[in-house]
Formats: structure tokens, sequence, C-alpha cells
């Protein structure tokens, strides 16, 4: 460092200058001894201090770090990093910086092939319902899936299965072709998944919820010249041109088709599914995906983890999730049983409780989002349940409650696009953050700079997928299939290739991998993957917006919500609930923002595009809702008053507000009636809450649930009742 003069500064004058350079050992200047001290003060000054001298035996290096921060492991790997650079650039001055070699031979030997040792054998040439097949005639006689108090065997199923096909082929469904699949969650849904693959076609998976405009774009994209459906359904689809097979109105006519397994040559290279995710450009994009891919997930995953045929399997994902593939095929190709939860039971904590007991149980594959909303309403557990948690990231301090509670907790993560689950790994009770993987059987994992080298130990980038899973690609979209499934330069296989999975992540030193968040502007909310693009787009047709922007933000702890920010032209903005009507024409409803913001500009970077961070924290202010504020009447809806106020993170709600209009959606819904149950004793039902959104409303059903009590309690009990004010 220079040395100022002494004159003008007396502090040195007085003073030792401990300087930076080991060469400079005696300086004398204005009559100052400056001398070079080695000084070990036990602690790092910086993160890391890196210090190079230059010697007649070349450069002499120090690095100075503080040990809580670094091992010595890391730091001698970071050395032996910078000692490859440097090697390079003699041997070739003029290499680019992206082509510089940064890890040692054994590094890449253990982060490309070591942590990648998944090879494994698997039935490659057996489709998905002929291991069904081979199951229904080991254990024809026992029970293979039930819903509500209807039971089928693995015989009965097969049969069914069996005469639907048929019926398939008759109306025309080649091997190859996709067919639509437009069910409730029933026996039938299970029957019309396995007919489809029977008859040799792959099936579109359409869910009851979505806006008729979606299915309609699903079925045209897909080219679904025959769906599987009910009347009750069919009804939904007035624009629908193909052919209607009705599995309730012509079932007498399907009964009287052959129950034998069919006699046909498929291939597991052929489609099973095609299933719709959220798409960056407004429309949801199909991803295609093999039998032999399913197949892989399915063995390995029983060879991962402790599922067996004892088991039972709650099945509560719908069928346009990947997950349910897991749900329904896991336990019918091991002889297990499958209990199908209808919609408003999966939705519900009391309801689903009950199931657990009334079926035994053993395996429930679920959103963390789903399990914070069974622990919020009370449950306890179950010590014989094995935990399968999916759909995103699983944070400690859940998987920690959910492991002192129950047999076993399992972190199971992958995209649609390497076909359902990529990597598996069970958890232990500790402080570390929940892991992603190891990779499954046949699956390899890649963290990838932008130039698609590999980076070291402990540092990020984005994790690429390959193996035995990947998907087809997207469903007429041959260009972005080419821009996410890219050539894989570390494989042996001609034509190999990776998904680029947009995730962020990094190796720990024990070969873990720790998921840090997204590249780019897809989110997971409640577990459905979501393209902010889309939402977006759908809400710029908007005639009075001029802009809109849609961030996912965690309004409350562990709980991630859409929201919208909009700005207008010269008409005046939707209230939230003409924005519910608006936007449910258009997306699914877990796709629409629950909180909706209203700005005169959205904040821009210097490049011009929009600052996602600069955007507001949304107020806890109660929005306009196009209605006057009414306070509370009488007791019980001031009690409604402060839950709605604590569950939706709002200052003040009007006995007449819509639930859903000031932000409210299906978790919190739960999380509403549970407290309710718990405030005033009741068993409401959930479906109360969406038929009946309102403080009013709602406190007329508690006072008669409260009332219809009387009849059954003692004259004591039925006072203490009574002083519920209601």
């Amino acid at each position: 460092r220079p040395v100022q003069d002494a004159s003008r500064n007396p502090i040195v004058q007085h003073s030792l200058i401990y300087l930076d350079f080991p060469e400079l050992r005696v300086m004398e200047t204005l009559g100052l001894t400056a001398k070079h001290l080695d000084i070990d003060n036990g602690a790092s000054r910086f993160d890391m201090t890196l210090a190079m001298t230059e010697t007649e035996q070349g450069y002499e290096v120090d690095i100075e770090y503080p040990t809580d921060l670094y091992r010595r492991e890391r730091i001698e790997r970071m050395t032996k990093h910078l000692e490859n650079i440097l090697e390079s650039v003699v041997v070739d001055p003029a290499l680019r910086l992206s082509d510089l070699p940064l890890l040692a031979e054994n590094e890449k030997r253990q982060l490309l092939i070591e942590w990648n040792a998944t090879t494994a054998e698997y039935p490659s040439e057996r489709c998905i319902h002929e291991l069904f097949e081979a199951q229904a005639q080991r254990t024809p006689d026992d029970v293979a899936v039930l819903f509500e108090n209807d039971r089928l065997t693995y015989r009965e199923l097969n049969e069914q299965a069996n005469r639907l096909a048929r019926y398939l082929k008759e109306a025309g469904v080649e091997s190859g072709e996709l067919v639509g699949l437009f069910t409730s969650r029933s026996l039938r849904m299970v029957v019309g998944l396995l007919g489809i693959l029977k008859a040799g076609g792959g099936y579109v998976p359409l869910d009851e919820i979505y806006p008729a405009e979606r299915l309609e774009f699903m079925l045209k994209d897909s080219g679904a010249r025959v769906l599987v459906t009910e009347e009750s359904l069919s009804a939904k689809l007035p624009g629908y041109e193909g052919q209607m097979v009705r599995l309730d109105t012509e079932w007498d006519k399907i009964a009287s088709c052959s129950a034998q397994n069919l006699d046909q040559s498929l291939t597991s290279e052929q489609r099973a599914y095609v299933l719709y995710t959220s798409g960056s450009t407004g429309q949801p994009k199909g991803v295609g995906v093999r039998h032999r891919s399913v197949v892989n997930v399915l063995h390995s995953v029983l060879s991962s983890t402790s599922f067996k045929a004892t088991d039972t399997m709650l099945a509560l994902a719908t069928i346009s999730f990947d997950i349910a593939a897991t749900e329904i095929y896991l336990p019918l190709i091991v002889g297990a049983r499958v209990v199908i939860a209808s919609r408003e039971v999966a939705a519900d904590s009391v309801e689903l409780c009950k199931l657990f007991a009334r079926y035994g149980v053993t395996v429930m594959q679920a959103t963390p989002a789903t399990w914070r909303m069974l622990i919020d309403s009370g449950w306890q557990g179950d010590s014989r349940l094995k935990v399968f948690s999916t759909g995103e990231a699983l944070d400690r301090p859940l998987a920690n409650q959910l492991l002192a509670s129950c047999a076993e907790v399992w972190n199971l993560y992958g995209p649609t696009e390497t076909t359902i689950y990529s990597g598996v790994t069970r958890l232990a009770n500790e402080a570390a953050p929940v892991p992603i993987g190891p990779p499954i059987a046949n699956t390899r994992f890649y963290v990838l700079d932008q130039f698609m080298n590999p980076v070291p130990i402990g540092i990020y980038g984005e994790l690429c997928i390959g193996g035995a899973g990947l998907a087809q690609g997207y469903l007429n979209q041959p260009g972005l299939t080419a821009e996410k499934f890219v050539p894989n330069p570390f494989g042996s296989e001609p034509g190999a290739r990776l998904y680029r999975t947009g995730d962020l992540v990094r190796y720990g030193e024990n070969g873990k991998l720790e998921f840090a968040g997204r590249l780019d502007h897809q989110v997971k909310v409640r577990g459905f993957r979501i393209e902010l693009g889309e939402v977006e787009a759908a809400l710029s047709v908007h005639e009075s917006v001029r802009g809109a922007v849609v961030v996912a933000r965690e309004l409350q702890p562990g709980e991630q919500r859409l929201v919208a920010y909009v700005v207008g032209n010269e008409n005046p903005l939707p209230a939230p609930g003409e924005w519910r009507t608006f936007l449910i024409k258009r997306l699914p409803e877990y796709m629409i923002p629950s909180v909706f913001v209203s700005l005169e500009s959205l904040p821009l970077l210097p490049n011009g595009k929009v600052n996602r961070r600069a955007l507001p924290v949304p107020d806890s202010t109660r929005p306009e809702l196009g209605r006057a504020f009414a306070p509370p009447e009488n007791g019980t809806q001031e009690r409604l008053v402060e839950l709605w106020k604590n569950v939706l993170g709002v200052d003040r709600v009007g006995i007449h507000d819509n639930f859903f209009e000031l932000g409210g959606d299906s978790i919190l819904a739960t999380r509403l009636v549970s407290r309710i149950r718990r405030t005033f004793d009741v068993e409401m039902p959930l479906r109360e809450l969406f038929w009946k959104p309102t403080i009013c409303e709602l406190a007329e059903i508690i006072a008669d649930l409260l009332f219809e009590q009387l009849d059954n309690l003692t004259e004591e009990e039925a006072e203490r009742l009574l002083q519920k004010e209601v």
C-alpha cells in the first residue's frame, strides 16, 4: 500500500505500518521504520483472502479462510481448480474463458460417472398394462381398487379393461393413437386408463375442473378422435367433434365384448400418455411419455423403497398430474390395493383421516401443501404410514414433523419431462436441507453451467437429467423440444439427450443435491407447475389491461401464492370477484391469482424488462370488492371474522365478503374449515364453504349444526353449547 506523507497524518508518526508486501522487509522514510510482521490473529478478516507472491521458483499462493464457512477439503479442491486454469492458459493462451477446464479428472469422474452409476435391469420391453395383467394372473381374487362402497378384484378390473379395450378398437382406435379420458374420480377412471392402454392407445387425461376452453384446446392439439367419458361430463364439451364413448350409459354394449386379454404386438416405445403442463406462451404444452419410461420408474421405486404387496395406497392426485401414474400403477403391478379418494375428500383433512382409518392406508403420496394441511387440522400422524412427498420442495421443519409421527418419509423429485420421479431419497430426522436424489435406476444427474460444463461441488448450476425417463418431447412443438431436450455431451449411447430442468441446484460433499430455486419464471404452487407467462397472457386479454405481471410470493410462512400486478388503461380495472369470473373461463382454478394489485406502471430494469424484485409486497388492506363493508352482528359472526382475518391475512372482513374474492383458495379453505370445526365443535363439511362463501351464510350453517346437536346432549352439555352465543 502506498505510504502517506507522515507530516500530514500525525497518527502515522507514532504507529507501526503493517504492509501487505511479504518481500518488503525494511523501509525507512521520513524517519519512520516500516517492517513486515507475520501476525496470526486467530481469525479470518474476510470470507476468503488469496495472496500470490512471485518467487524465483514461481508463485507462492496463500489462502486465508474462516473454518466455519469452508472445510479444508474444499479449499484444496478450489486451489486445484486454479492450478488447472493456469496450466491451460499457459498451454493455449487463446482459449475462451468458457473453454478453460476447471475440474480435475478425478472430480469429473466422480461427478459424471461415479455418482451416476445407476444402471440396473428392468423389463424394458414390457408395457404398463402387461405388468398389470401378469399380476392379475397371480392374484385374481385379491382386491385391486376401492372407491367409496365399490371395489374391484384384480380379475374384475382386468376383465372390465379388456372389454373396454375391444370396444375402443371397434370404434377405430389404432395402435399409437391418442385417446382422451374425461371421467370423474371413481373405479371407471382406472378402467378407462387400463382400457385405453390395452387397446394400444395413449391416454390424454382431462380434468373435470378445467375450463371448457382449455379442454377443447387439449383435445384439438392432441388430435384425439375418441373420448372416453361419462354422460354428465360430455355436456361440458359441446364443441368436440370426435366420437364419445360413455362408460356409464354405454356400459351394456361394452360389457358384451370379450373379457380375454387382447393378443396384439405392442412396443414399449409407444406413448403411454400425453400430459399437458402449463406453457409460457399462453397455452398448455403436451408432454409425450413412453411405456418403458414409466416401467423404469415403477421398478426403481419398488426396488429403492419399502413398498410391498401388503400395502394400501391412497390415490389423491388428479390423473392430469403425472404422480397419479404411480398412485395407480405402482400398487397394481405388485399386488397391493389402491384406494381412490374423491375430489371432495382429497381436499378435506377430516375426511382424509376417516379414509385412513376405514381402509387401513399404509402409503400416501401428496404435496408438502397437503401434508401441512393435515398437520394444521390436528392430524397426529400414523405410525404405520409411509409418507411420499412430491410435487414441490419439502422444507426440513415439515419433514421432521412427519418423521416424528409416521413410519417413513420419502422425498421424490422429478419433472413431467423425465417421467414422474428422477430422484428418490429416504429422509432422516436432522437439520440439513432436504436433498434431491440420488437419481433412480437408469437415470443421470448433471449440474452444469450455461456452457454445459460440469460445475464443482458446492457451486450452483442447472440440473440436467438424462437416462431412460426422458420423454419423447413436446407434442407438435419441435422447436421447444430441441431447446429443452439437448444432446448429451457425456452420453456413450448415440442420440443420447439431456432435459434442461431449469432447476438451480448444487452438489454437497456427500453427493446429495440441494435445490435452490428456478432459473426462469416457472413456479410450483400447492404442487402444481405453473408458467407465470400463461397467467399473464390470460390477464392481458382483458380490455382494461395495459400490462400485467404475475409472481409467486410467500405471503404466509411456508405458503406460495400467486400475486397479479396489473396496469390499467383508461377503463377501470375489475374487482377481485370479476377477475375470478373472467379467468375461470380460461385457466384452471389453481392458476388464478389470490391477490390482485393495481399499479400505475410496472417497475423496469435498464434493459426495459420488468424488475420483478421491485414489485411491492401486497399489504393486508381489504381489497375493493364492489360492495359496502358490513360489520359482524352477533357473537358467531365476530368469531368467524377473526378466523377469516387470521387465515387470509387481511385487516378486516365484512359479513357479506366472498372468501375467495378476499384471496382464499382450496388450501386456505381447508385451514379455515378446520379452525371452524375446533372453535365451534361442529362437523361442518368443507363443501359448505364453497357453496356459501360468506360469513353471514356460514354463521347460519353453524347455528343449524349446533342446534341439531341439542337432541343428543344432556341438559348440562346443552347449556354449555348455548353459551356459544349463536
